[in-house]
């Protein structure tokens, strides 16, 4: 195990050095940050409540076992203007830190788009981009590569680069109320090389564009109640097609759960309350909680993760 916490950082970087595998911020409860994932998504209070202006923001601690492990902060904001037909404006914007070990990064992103629609409220083809700048981070002073204690370099450094997302997303009523949807995104759009030079030399991380698919349907059920089933793949170059299915049943009243799992074997469990129209408001208060397990090579000893979701939706 002190193997293994202490090999963690130097493995990330090193995965980050010749970077072609997953790159962008993880989510176990992604349904919470679907905008971040695609910047022409729905949020899912539009669709479940048809609030249309959202506030939220998350934090998720990723293999809590381990030391340096990563540790994802966002807040977002979005807006549809539900009341245009033909295309209807939306905008927004999210700012998401992430910190792994001595490696790091924070993006802020303004975020704009229309749905080309009769009725916002009951279906249409949104399309949308991100546009906004990424700092990232090397604590070079941090990494010991040899059991000398030689250290990569002596001073952190920085390097601040702009981004683009790209995101389609189609939705639909089906039958009495019923939602169908599905979306296709490029979240990080270009794909740039970043080098950090130093006293001992230079080294550089490459980011590579990520897509996502997603799909899914939300099934009504009594009063406010639903059942939705959904499916997110990812996709990065020169790394395995990633799936996540999930199941989350929204019990009439203020209760959701949640279960599922991904191809990168790890199983996923969600529960949370929301406070508003059950209260006979129109404005919603929701708290999420997402447990990952992961039961990849590293073992089952690498630990849970933990994600927390707060958001805020009006009907505006």
């Amino acid at each position: 195990m002190n193997v293994l916490r202490t090999l963690l950082p130097v493995a990330l970087l090193l995965c980050s050095i010749a970077s072609h595998g997953q790159q962008l911020s993880l989510f176990t409860q992604y349904r919470e940050n679907a905008v971040i994932i695609n910047p022409a998504a729905m949020e899912s209070d539009f669709l479940t409540f048809g609030n249309n202006m959202t506030f939220g923001a998350s934090y998720r601690a990723q293999w809590t076992g381990i030391k340096s492990a990563p540790r994802t902060q966002t807040l977002r904001m979005s807006f549809v203007n539900k009341r245009y037909a033909g295309v209807t404006p939306m905008f927004g914007g999210h700012i998401v830190n992430d910190q792994t070990g001595p490696t790091g990064f924070t993006g802020i992103y303004g975020r704009i788009g229309g749905v080309i629609t009769g009725d916002a409220e009951y279906g249409g083809l949104a399309l949308a981009l991100t546009a906004g700048a990424v700092q990232y981070r090397v604590k070079a002073s941090e990494l010991v590569l040899r059991d000398d204690g030689d250290v990569l370099g002596s001073a952190d450094q920085t390097r601040i680069f702009p981004d683009v997302g790209l995101g389609l997303y189609y939705y639909q009523m089906v039958g009495d109320g019923n939602f169908f949807y599905t979306g296709l995104s490029m979240p990080q759009a270009l794909g740039l090389d970043l080098t950090f030079k130093n006293e001992n030399g230079q080294f550089f991380t490459k980011r590579v564009q990520h897509i996502y698919g997603s799909i899914g349907f939300y099934k009504f059920v009594g009063d406010d109640g639903f059942i939705e089933p959904s499916v997110l793949f990812k996709y990065a170059p020169n790394a395995p097609i990633n799936v996540d299915v999930n199941l989350r049943y929204q019990i009439p009243g203020s209760l959701w759960v949640g279960a599922g799992a991904s191809s990168a074997k790890a199983v996923h469990l969600e529960t949370g309350f929301l406070l508003g129209q059950n209260l006979g408001f129109d404005n919603i208060f929701r708290i999420g909680y997402g447990f990952d397990y992961s039961f990849s090579s590293f073992g089952p000893s690498i630990g849970a993760t933990h994600e927390i979701n707060l958001t805020l939706s009006l009907d505006r």
